[in-house]
């Protein structure tokens, strides 16, 4: 057995379409009207056709599940949510974890939970930039030292 894609529910798919293509890069692999098939294994389909499918009613944004989603230039992304068309709700402000690790979480429009964090190479790279010792980075973020040394 493969695991294959994760799915999720939308109430307009052509604006679902619109969100992920223009903020996070996805590409259109299917597009089957009311199913669409998104690369990186994202698959959209649409709640009418979902509940005919299941014989069970949706409820959206339970809060309970999120899509995680890495970028190494976390302020170019912040300041390409502050301009998009797109209204951006935040989950919450851009943050940092214990690890050194950056992170902001928003709503799709349909309120499934995206994060947007670091990679933890890249935050790795800005400690050492920083000034940071290979054995403080290795401390702080868990990485292992054989890790961060080929990154010198």
């Amino acid at each position: 057995m493969k695991f294959k894609n994760v799915l999720i529910v939308v109430n307009d798919i052509e604006l679902s379409k619109k969100f992920y293509k223009e903020l996070f890069g996805l590409r259109v692999i299917s597009d089957f009207g009311e199913n669409v098939i998104l690369s990186e294994g994202l698959v959209l389909q649409e709640k009418k056709m979902w509940e005919k499918l299941i014989h069970k009613e949706t409820h959206m944004g339970g809060n309970d599940g999120e899509l995680y989603f890495e970028e190494s230039y976390l302020d170019a992304f912040l300041e390409k949510l502050e301009n998009s068309v797109f209204r951006i709700r935040y989950v919450n402000p851009l943050s940092e974890h214990d690890w050194g690790q950056r992170v902001i979480r928003i709503y799709d429009p349909d309120d499934h939970i995206i994060e947007i964090s670091e990679s933890l190479l890249f935050v790795a790279r800005r400690l050492l930039n920083a000034g940071m010792s290979l054995e403080k980075v290795s401390l702080k973020t868990g990485m292992p030292m054989e890790q961060l040394e080929g990154m010198v």
